[in-house]
């Protein structure tokens, strides 16, 4: 790939490294925008690498975030408020496979060597509109390449989390993993034992939301043993009827091609609500027993809050809409009860017909849904209260 004369940046990034350069910092742009420019895919949110220290650069601009101090990250505001991460030139002076020590002091080479893959380590100078690519990124880009800087398995080995981007920047635009790098994430694959699970959570879901398609990402978490260590329910082949779903929302997904999957997010710290939604898709029924609309009624109060779910689970599974979704838009326009909360008597009013509270109320409330959910006209006041009383 031929690197352009000059490269189009928002005019606030420009502005952040006048600022910077004009204080006497190098500073270049690097980084996933970078990348992506060459590819033709525009970002607003630039990041920066420069000689100023932290404490520099946050003495001179007035909105500042400390997104990570000890690593030499500050994040700068912009006029629109946009978010750019202005990083202090660093190397690596040890690390364990999942944190790394860094110094400052480095040179924009010395920054580059550090970074995980070759596409990634591309700097522009927005001023002087120079390029440093000293290991083949715009190369790699023109090729479709996923290749590691330097030595593989050293990359892997300061952050075994690179195994797992590898495979998100493959599936995410498409590329191939240089055979050397794939190799070496394999060999030293069993470092990522050490690997905060926040952070694989976070891998997982980025990569299921934005690779291009989904086979090759769940054969490759397959063959480097991710699955086999957090997703242990992965189901075999390929679950969904579509290999670029449109739908990419992380949890709906893993409840779909993994069993076991509210057991797996709890384990991967997900947040409560998202192991309990993926419990009520695995609960289900995934459908009705039947398509008459008492049966989806049932359905639909035995689901509770799954429902939706369930209804574009069986897209991603077979490709078309559920047999039974136009059953439930007509129950749901209608305003037609499929729980207790949606019948038109409360236990307050069941105890002041004389109905003793207790077990026998709840028992008699789940009788009055039930006759409702065969017989929707039957969801009046008087007729349930009739039938509270032993009437017809």
């Amino acid at each position: 790939m031929r690197l352009p004369e000059r490269l189009s940046l928002p005019s606030e990034v420009v502005e952040i490294a006048t600022t910077l350069e004009g204080a006497g910092h190098e500073t270049w742009c690097v980084g996933g925008a970078i990348r992506d420019a060459l590819l033709g895919t525009a970002k607003t949110d630039v990041d920066l690498a420069t000689a100023a220290t932290p404490e520099q650069v946050q003495a001179l601009f007035r909105r500042t975030v400390p997104v990570g101090l000890k690593f030499g990250t500050v994040g700068v505001l912009d006029r629109q408020r946009v978010l750019h991460e202005v990083t202090t030139f660093r190397r690596d002076v040890t690390t364990d496979g999942r944190h790394a020590v860094v110094a400052f002091g480095a040179s924009l080479d010395d920054d580059l060597a550090r970074r995980d893959f070759t596409i990634n380590a591309i700097a522009y100078h927005p001023l002087r509109h120079e390029w440093r690519d000293p290991f083949g990124g715009a190369a790699d880009l023109a090729r479709r390449l996923i290749r590691a800087v330097g030595e593989p398995a050293a990359r892997f080995q300061e952050d075994y989390l690179r195994i797992l981007r590898a495979i998100r920047f493959a599936s995410r635009l498409d590329f191939r993993i240089d055979e050397a790098t794939w190799a070496a994430a394999l060999a030293v694959a069993d470092g990522m034992a050490r690997l905060s699970v926040e952070r694989v959570r976070d891998e997982w879901f980025r990569s299921l939301e934005t690779a291009r398609t989904l086979p090759p990402l769940l054969a490759r978490w397959r063959e480097v043993g991710a699955a086999a260590r957090w997703l242990p329910g992965l189901r075999p082949g390929y679950p969904l009827a579509e290999e670029a779903p449109a739908n990419r929302d992380p949890v709906l997904l893993t409840a779909v091609v993994s069993a076991g999957a509210a057991a797996a997010l709890e384990g991967l710290k997900a947040s409560g609500a998202e192991v309990e939604r993926a419990r009520r898709i695995e609960r289900g029924p995934a459908a009705p027993t039947g398509g008459s609309p008492a049966e989806v009624r049932r359905w639909l109060a035995e689901v509770g809050p799954a429902a939706d779910d369930l209804l574009l689970a069986h897209r991603l599974r077979t490709g078309a809409d559920a047999p039974w979704r136009e059953a439930v838009a007509g129950i749901r326009a209608r305003g037609e009860a499929v729980s207790r909360g949606e019948l038109a008597v409360t236990g307050d009013d069941l105890r002041a017909a004389g109905v003793p509270p207790g077990p026998a109320l709840g028992r008699l409330l789940g009788e009055l849904l039930d006759l409702v959910l065969e017989d929707p006209s039957a969801n009046t006041r008087e007729r349930l209260l009739a039938r509270a009383r032993g009437g017809s």
